[in-house]
């Protein structure tokens, strides 16, 4: 029993242990640029090879299971593989990003976070959750999203440098947060092909609507509407505010759940299922 005198100091710790949970280590981070990364060639013809991660996409993600959440058969893959997907995130940290048009980047830095991502996994399975990788630094640490596991152009960069200091203030698009994959079931799909700055519109646009359709990413109850913590976390996204958030549903939600959405109180309710997306 802790004295009287430590029991501040206990309910410190206890309160900061309880803020490194999912919204601190995954959705608390606010888009902060890194301006070295604003620099870009607009008329760049250089196309980025990504078709060793569109195999490895095509070979195990089943993109057709009945729950509607594309799964990645992390089991399944062959020690080939592992090794091209090595490969793969070695050939994009020689890339030289700087001198990509606006698009191909874009996409670079999409794919680039999603290889990681079931990189880092495969690295570390079986295990239940992406959360449960406790690689980054800090002792309150959460998950793999701030350890530096790459370097590009000479600098070190983690998960969330790519996420919240590159693509999100970069672009500042919000179908960003249909792209990355953290691995969950939780998360939008990964999809089953690598993004390119051909079919990036379309893919953005596709991932957008799949995941709004989806009951994790909206759900219409009785009493409210229940939507992915995503829209919580990264409200500021999203209009900024739970009115903002509903305007941008409006835009990818099916005739027969914009009938839904205006036959339930707008109060709003949040969900997400940490568990891997296997």
């Amino acid at each position: 029993m802790p004295s009287t005198k430590a029991l501040p100091l206990v309910i410190l710790l206890l309160l900061l242990v309880s803020i490194s949970g999912p919204a601190a280590a995954y959705g608390a981070p606010a888009p902060k640029l890194w301006p070295r990364w604003l620099s870009h060639n607009a008329d760049s013809r250089i196309l980025v090879d990504h078709a060793d991660w569109d195999l490895i996409l095509q070979h195990y993600v089943d993109a057709n299971h009945p729950s509607g959440i594309n799964r990645f058969k992390y089991s399944s893959v062959s020690p080939e593989d592992r090794q091209g997907l090595k490969d793969y995130l070695r050939k994009m940290q020689e890339v030289h990003v700087s001198g990509l048009n606006r698009n191909e980047q874009k996409a670079y830095w999409i794919n680039l976070y999603n290889a990681l991502t079931v990189a880092v996994i495969l690295d570390h399975y079986p295990v239940q959750s992406i959360r449960d990788i406790d690689i980054s630094p800090g002792i309150f640490s959460n998950g793999p999203w701030d350890a530096e596991l790459l370097t590009i152009e000479g600098e070190k960069l983690s998960l969330n440098d790519i996420e919240h200091r590159i693509l999100r203030p970069v672009w500042q698009d919000n179908r960003i947060h249909y792209a990355v994959n953290c691995a969950s079931l939780g998360c939008p799909n990964l999809q089953p092909v690598a993004f390119t700055s051909q079919n990036l519109e379309m893919l953005l646009e596709k991932t957008a609507r799949d995941f709004i359709n989806h009951p994790r990413g909206v759900a219409f109850l009785a009493d409210r509407l229940r939507v992915s913590s995503i829209y919580f976390w990264f409200q500021a996204d999203f209009g900024g505010s739970e009115e903002g958030v509903i305007k941008h549903l409006r835009l990818y939600l099916s005739p027969e759940n914009l009938k839904k959405l205006d036959g339930v109180p707008k109060k709003m309710s949040q969900q997400y299922d940490w568990n891997l997306n296997e």
